[in-house]
């Protein structure tokens, strides 16, 4: 199958590095709108060839998937169904999908497009961080699945079997209601923490000389892209905000508990948030 994957860096990278185990299977094509990310991925071998136009490679195409960011794929999606055929198909890995499925819900060829979404990733981006495990046993979420024609579904379930990942499906308001809490509003913790220790301690040697593992692992999402997160915050507005009133509450209530030198609440406070570490486990 000719699969063109349209934004080729960790995300749609990795996806194409675990088909590419199958290379009888999967001819695989790249395109993005950054020319030294094309050249990156031809150098990392995670497409075999790329295209001077998104147009060009939509057109050599029989499975497109797009990786790029959601304000992207919003703008994107429309205008590359128009340019498909019945037999071709779409599936785009935005993070959330409320949006992305209601720009589209009109469209003739709705049921050639799937809204998916892999619960992978790493705070590093761009074709060099791509690798070929990220998706095994990860979660892919699959959004109005009935939308979709059954042969476009069994054709992306393949893939997904190649990559060695677990299917969810699930409606698109439950998937972003869900991922606010889960995913979006740690991303906000970790980046709200960063700017509070960048701005109390503003000897950046102190930092490295005295950070435990306690900062490193609770800021690591803090490296992660702005240009990919930004548009999900946006996006996902209502539901994260709903996530952040929550934990201002909470952090209110610990700040408060402390205040008042409240020794065995503060114990049951973190007793009862240590709780998750049985479901993480």
């Amino acid at each position: 199958m000719k699969t063109l994957v349209i934004g080729t860096g960790l995300i749609g990278g990795s996806f194409a590095l675990s088909l590419s185990r199958s290379p009888s299977d999967y001819q695989l094509g790249g395109w993005d709108d950054n020319p030294q990310h094309l050249q990156e991925a031809l150098e990392a071998n995670l497409v075999a060839k790329t295209f001077s136009s998104m147009e060009e490679g939509i057109r050599w195409a029989e499975a497109i998937i797009l990786a790029v960011p959601i304000s992207a794929i919003t703008e994107l999606l429309p205008s590359l169904l128009d340019c498909m055929t019945e037999e071709q198909f779409v599936v785009d890995f935005g993070s959330t999908k409320s949006s992305i499925c209601s720009s589209v819900r009109q469209h003739k060829l709705r049921h050639r497009y799937l809204a998916a979404h892999p619960i992978a990733g790493t705070e590093y981006s761009g074709p060099r961080a791509a690798f070929a495990t990220l998706y095994e046993s990860k979660v892919m979420i699959v959004c109005e699945a009935e939308q979709a024609d059954a042969e476009v579904l069994q054709s992306f379930e393949k893939m997904c079997a190649l990559s060695k990942m677990k299917m969810v499906y699930m409606e698109a308001d439950e998937h972003d209601r869900h991922l606010a809490y889960i995913s979006h509003l740690s991303h906000v913790v970790a980046y709200s923490l960063s700017h509070v220790v960048l701005q109390k301690e503003k000897d950046g040697d102190v930092i490295l000389e005295l950070a435990g593992s306690g900062l490193a692992s609770t800021v690591r999402l803090a490296k992660s892209s702005p240009e990919m997160w930004t548009p999900i915050f946006l996006d996902n507005k209502r539901p994260l905000m709903d996530g952040v009133g929550e934990l201002q509450r909470s952090l209110t209530r610990l700040n408060d508990l402390i205040r008042d030198h409240d020794e065995a609440a503060v114990f049951e406070f973190l007793k009862e948030g240590r709780k998750i570490r049985k479901i993480l486990e």
